[in-house]
């Protein structure tokens, strides 16, 4: 019995000590991780400071293109410019289709022919936001995105604009007994005077349907130039988000201020569609070539491109048809001179291949935030409104197949067959069969929208929306993919365009893809280590970007399909007090750059004094900081490379080394 009532002692006492034990190592490790918290915040503290007091404002990097700085926007009417008529010919509805680009360009297009025509606007119908897509019962298709009532006050001494048609029109509407038409992009402005024009004034209504991001081409005759400006006012003005969207992605920028450092936005432009059409399938992996190769075979199948299924992907990206991927601008960024602390916003709804594609962009850039970085949950669902609950999507397994079905598929696949079926022993979980590509392992027709398919789309335009007045706001932009060659136009060039508009002289790079492309494969094996010269050949390719010649291949290459992407120069004015350039820049006959009229005297004084402050504050910012060059030669001397160097600097500066 004792020798038990011992065993029970010392049970006992080991059991305490034990406990005593845990209890000591519970109160370490709060107060080490509470010193590691607190070791974190001042490290933040001190790196935001040195992030504000040694160079991260360089004029190299952030500072005005003072080239530009003489260039101000000028949309007023020039000329004797009657306002609309009462008694218009008829009334023009419209149904547009397409994403946000297409959109914004289109409802510009439509208004610029409702002046041609002397016709009354009807509000026209987003259909990607239309009441079948399962948006919040607030809205209406327009008013889900832009602001009526600006929309129309705004337009009053341009055109007339209506919410609706009369009553005594709406039920002939319904029997569709008006003319529609389906104008291209492209249509000249003959097509309405001499074919829609007369269907009007009989009718009394007629309707559009686009489908190709507008409806009158991009490039007026010279006695046009009202309408021009017209869709200047229309794009720049009238176009105004609603008062939430404006609300929060004001707050988004403010947000972004609040840490005290410029920001970069960048828009990769990796659109599934778009890289259908360019043929750039070979650039992904796996299911998402598969679903590139899908959208292209459609596309060939509605005569919307006619070339071969599959191409050579590689000299689509070598003749600069193919995107800049995010890893290769990074790359281009650091080169540039961009410290590795610089805040980089990724802008778009959609980013092909997922958030996968920005992890080497990551690795670069610690700061590399998007719309979620400063929105929560709850501030966007606020924006959608209030929306009904959908039945949920239940998945359907398909037929199970024969043996002898199994095999004759495999024997008619082709080079690159489907990939096998899972082992017979492994489970086929849910996720696998109802994620967004699933379709693509089981079938070769992708299934159709699901209601919440529809609903995310609408979504997209809010989403698109908010980005897009991050990007105006940005002390620099960088687009993916611009100028693509199609006839659609692309978020990038329209941010670009309004850039251009409201400050010429922000830093909006207009990189060329192809020049560019030959500079990575030059040094593809050592990207992220590449030789003095290569980094001398991206700033000097870069610079020119943000410069003349720049602004002179965007005229060239973006206007003919997209006036908003390079309102220039209808839209502007110059003062002449200011530095103006000394030539004049000429294609195919017409003066692109150089021949802007001088800007009223009213307009000019105080535009004086602004463009004199901007110069000289670029003058003061950074005098302190080395030159690029001056730092590339240096480097190269030591026998580094560049971002070596870059990447050295950005240690120094760490203060938990």
């Amino acid at each position: 019995m004792l020798f038990r009532s011992k065993i029970k002692w010392i049970a006992l006492f080991v059991l305490v000590l034990s406990l005593a034990s845990l209890l000591l190592h519970l109160s370490i490790a709060k107060s080490s991780s509470a010193s590691l918290v607190y070791n974190t915040q001042m490290a933040s503290l001190l790196n935001s400071s040195i992030i504000g007091g040694q160079g991260y404002r360089s004029k190299k990097l952030w500072g005005a293109v003072k080239p530009f700085a003489s260039l101000q926007p000028y949309t007023n009417s020039r000329s004797s410019y009657r306002a609309p008529s009462e008694q218009s010919n008829g009334f023009i509805y419209a149904k547009i289709f397409g994403g946000f680009a297409n959109i914004r360009s289109s409802i510009c297009d439509l208004v610029a022919i409702s002046r041609l025509l002397n016709a009354t606007l009807v509000l026209p119908e987003i259909q990607e936001s239309s009441r079948a897509k399962g948006i919040s019962g607030r809205f209406k298709s327009f008013s889900y995105l832009y602001d009526e009532e600006q929309f129309i006050s705004y337009l009053k001494n341009d055109v007339l604009v209506v919410k609706s048609l009369p009553d005594n029109l709406k039920a002939s509407r319904k029997r569709n007994e008006f003319p529609i038409f389906k104008p291209k992009s492209s249509a000249f402005s003959s097509y309405y005077l001499q074919k829609v024009l007369p269907s009007l004034k009989n009718a009394k209504v007629i309707g559009l349907i686009l489908n190709d991001g507008g409806c009158l081409q991009s490039v007026l005759p010279s006695g046009m130039s009202e309408l021009q400006r017209l869709r200047c006012r229309v794009g720049f003005h009238a176009l105004n988000f609603r008062p939430e969207v404006q609300m929060l992605g004001k707050k988004i920028v403010q947000r972004l201020r609040a840490w005290g450092q410029p920001f970069l936005a960048f828009h990769p432009g990796l659109v599934r569609d778009t890289l259908a059409y360019h043929g750039c399938a070979e650039l992904f992996q796996d299911v998402h070539t598969e679903l590139i190769q899908y959208r292209r075979a459609q596309m060939i199948k509605k005569g919307i491109i006619r070339e071969e299924l599959s191409v050579d992907s590689r000299k689509r990206r070598d003749n600069g048809t193919c995107p800049l991927m995010p890893e290769e601008v990074g790359v281009l960024l650091r080169a540039m001179g961009y410290p590795t602390k610089t805040i980089i916003y990724v802008a778009g709804s959609e980013l092909f291949g997922g958030q996968r594609m920005l992890i080497p962009l990551r690795a670069m850039f610690n700061n590399v935030v998007d719309r979620t970085s400063f929105c929560s949950k709850e501030e966007l669902d606020s924006l959608f409104g209030p929306e009904t609950t959908l039945p949920l999507d239940l998945y359907q397994p398909p037929p199970s197949k024969s043996k002898q079905q199994l095999k004759d598929e495999w024997n008619k696949a082709g080079p690159r067959p489907r990939p096998l079926p899972p082992p017979p022993d492994r489970p086929i979980y849910r996720h696998e069969k109802e994620g967004w590509y699933g379709w693509i392992t089981e079938t070769d027709k992708e299934p159709d929208p699901s209601p919440m398919d529809m609903r995310l789309q609408a979504h997209r335009l809010l989403l698109d929306a908010l980005d897009y007045m991050v990007c105006l706001e940005a002390d620099a932009f960088f687009p993916g993919f611009n100028n693509d060659g199609s006839s659609w136009p692309d978020f990038s060039s329209l941010v670009m365009g309004q850039r251009l508009y409201e400050s010429s002289s922000s830093r909006t790079y207009r990189p060329d893809r192809k020049y560019l492309a030959n500079l990575l494969n030059s040094s593809r094996e050592n990207l992220y280590h590449p030789m003095h010269n290569w980094t001398l050949l991206v700033q000097e390719h870069l610079n020119k970007s943000l410069g003349e010649e720049g602004l002179v291949k965007q005229a060239i290459f973006s206007k003919p399909t997209s006036f908003l992407s390079h309102p220039l120069p209808e839209c502007f004015c110059r003062i002449s007090s200011v530095e103006t350039p000394d030539h004049l820049v000429k294609e195919n006959g017409k003066t692109v750059y150089g021949d802007e009229e001088k800007c009223p005297d009213w307009m000019s004084e105080g535009r004086k004094i602004e463009s004199l402050d901007l110069a000289e504050e670029g003058d003061n910012k950074g005098d302190e900081d080395m030159e690029s060059s001056e730092q590339a030669e240096s480097y190269y001397n030591s026998g580094k490379s560049y971002l070596d160097n870059l990447i050295d600097q950005d240690e120094e500066m760490d203060p938990n080394d």
